[in-house]
């Protein structure tokens, strides 16, 4: 499937709530997986960052996520929802393949427990802390039409890509492999 154009910052597609997938073993499903794996592994390639991507940032206003954490296994999660979360906050550096030019601080739950479906239409879930969970709950949160910048601590967290990397990243979920 072809790259798709990642809907940018300033973009009405961003802060509109996607409806549910319903049927996910629909083939339009599968069509816009790969799209999103495509598009994940180009910005992933072209900018050194990208863990994972929403289906409102390809323009596709569903319930979509895809994660590839450690770029060799894909992870597609059809209508995920948090089903619980820690009471415990962590703030943590977050950055968005749709304006990748800032990051910010955002607080996030220190854990959370997402239910999903696979593709085949099995009903999933897991747990995660940590970084996994930052960042299911940043895509998720795509899907609520929420952005990181809503979610913004401080305004003066606020930093360019270019300080971001050259002060913070070491000690950010974009460190290790230098993706992000």
């Amino acid at each position: 499937m072809p790259v798709r154009d990642i809907v940018r910052l300033g973009d009405p597609l961003l802060r509109t709530p996607c409806a549910p997938v319903g049927d996910p073993t629909h083939p339009g499903v599968a069509a816009t997986v790969r799209d999103l794996a495509d598009t994940l592994a180009h910005a992933r390639a072209t900018t050194g960052y990208g863990r994972a991507i929403a289906a409102p940032q390809i323009g596709v206003q569903r319930r979509i996520i895809f994660l590839n954490v450690d770029g060799a296994t894909p992870w597609p999660l059809v209508d995920p929802r948090v089903v619980a979360r820690a009471d415990e906050m962590v703030t943590v550096w977050d950055g968005c393949l749709s304006f990748l030019s800032v990051f910010c601080q955002v607080p996030r739950h220190a854990w959370v427990r997402v239910a999903y479906h696979d593709l085949a239409g099995g009903t999933r879930e897991i747990t995660a802390s940590g970084d996994l969970s930052e960042l299911l709950q940043h895509e998720i949160d795509h899907l609520d039409g929420i952005l990181t910048v809503d979610r913004m601590t401080d305004v003066r967290t606020l930093v360019t890509r270019e300080e971001f990397e050259r002060r913070y990243r070491a000690v950010s979920p974009y460190a290790g492999s230098g993706r992000g």
